[in-house]
């Protein structure tokens, strides 16, 4: 069996679906898995209507109007006088949220934002699904969250990968043609959790993990892995083979082609990826696989930007030494910052960091009753793998300021404001 993963960029209209189609034309479909995202914007439209949920704003069911209007033009776009059935579904999932709404209690927002923003590959594994059955396609809708199993960290759970597979393989048994979620799971009370933003990736890695698949394919709206985010860097180039290892490099640096968390189940049974333009499924793509590190072996950029750099040094001048440091790690921890770049001398340590859960305030606070604090947000923190002198150069000489700098070998790193 192979796996697809198609995104919500690729799913956004009803053009986007039919064109799903003809990918899975040109490709043959016999013996596929297909992973769906939330169409378009739909993740961030309800994350918005949590907001307004716990803002106690007026607007929520306007918004959720809105959604469903954008999902009912779809419906309506693909399937004309056949329709009414379908239509009806779409009711059904909104008139779900309204009662899930009006009748949840709790304050948890990571619980809420799991149960609610689920619905969007809900939706449109529904559409697609039932699309498949108008172009007289046999399916199987395979609802995610009987099959991927999770403790209960909302909103970046942690796979039970035993209960999984077991169920997963069960599922899938006897179907040749299987369109699920991604992003999607539940926990042993059978509340819905979500895996991590972008974590749709994720989710096809451990079907092909669990079906020993012969490999996995990502539909992006970009030809493959370029060398750097077109949107950023100029003249980016498509990588034709990406080593494992390299692929986990980059993506642990922030590269945003391929989750983090997808390699790793792929690496352990050699599950090749490919990474393909949906716009253009006959192009040759990126693959990921044993190989050449990187062909072509070209310096790679990576950006994080709204970054924020932490420099702390001892109030009474003494050492950094590995008591500080381990107390400093485990603040970061406890107050949920991601660490993106360290450096320490005798008596100051700097530390780059994503304020992703919005704790600064609180870690601030804490640190400054043991050392000075010294606080830059919104910095960008640029990687350059493979870098040469060129390279390099594109980077110093971009007219921002270099607060941090750290070399190794292959790797250089800038915080820059």
């Amino acid at each position: 069996m192979k796996v697809f993963k198609f995104g919500g960029a690729s799913v956004k209209d009803a053009s986007g679906v039919k064109n799903l189609i003809r990918v899975l034309e040109t490709t043959g479909y016999k013996d596929t898995l297909v992973v769906v995202s939330a169409m378009g914007k739909t993740t961030n439209a309800l994350e918005n209507i949590i907001e307004t949920y716990f803002d106690n704003k007026q607007s929520l069911n306007q918004q959720l109007l809105r959604l469903k209007e954008f999902h009912l033009k779809i419906v309506e776009e693909l399937f004309e006088d056949k329709a009414a059935k379908l239509i009806q579904v779409v009711h059904d999932y909104f008139d779900e949220l309204k009662i899930f709404f009006k009748n949840n209690k709790g304050p948890n927002y990571s619980f809420v934002y799991d149960q609610v923003v689920s619905y969007g590959e809900l939706l449109s594994t529904t559409i697609i699904y039932h699309y498949f059955e108008l172009k007289g396609w046999k399916s199987f809708w395979l609802d995610a969250r009987d099959c991927i199993k999770t403790d209960d960290y909302y909103r970046s759970a942690n796979l039970n990968w035993d209960q999984t597979q077991t169920f997963i393989k069960s599922e899938a048994k006897g179907h040749q043609l299987i369109i699920t979620q991604g992003f999607i799971g539940s926990n042993s009370n059978n509340f819905t959790t979500t895996l991590g933003r972008e974590g749709s990736d994720y989710s096809a890695a451990i079907f092909a993990y669990a079906l020993n698949a012969e490999s996995v394919t990502i539909w992006k709206d970009v030809p493959g892995v370029l060398n750097g985010d077109p949107r950023v860097f100029n003249n980016t180039e498509l990588l034709h083979q990406i080593s494992y290892r390299e692929a986990i490099e980059l993506a642990f640096y922030g590269a945003s082609v391929i989750h983090p968390k997808t390699l790793q189940p792929l690496q352990r049974k050699e599950i090749p990826l490919y990474v393909k333009s949906f716009e253009n499924p006959k192009g040759v793509g990126t693959s990921v696989s044993k190989g050449k590190t990187l062909d072509p072996l070209i310096p790679c950029y990576i950006v994080k930007k709204g970054q924020v750099l932490l420099r702390l040094s001892s109030i009474d001048f003494s050492f950094i030494v590995e008591e500080n440091i381990s107390y400093i790690f485990g603040l970061l921890h406890e107050y949920q910052m991601p660490v993106e770049l360290i450096q320490n001398s005798a008596i100051s340590f700097s530390v780059c960091v994503n304020n992703k859960y919005m704790r600064l305030d609180e870690l601030v606070l804490v640190l400054r009753s043991r050392f000075n604090v010294e606080v830059k947000e919104n910095v960008d923190l640029f990687t350059i793998r493979h870098f040469n002198q060129n390279a390099l150069k594109s980077i110093l000489n971009n007219g921002k300021k270099i607060l941090l700098e750290q070399r190794t070998e292959e790797t250089a790193q800038f915080v820059l404001a």
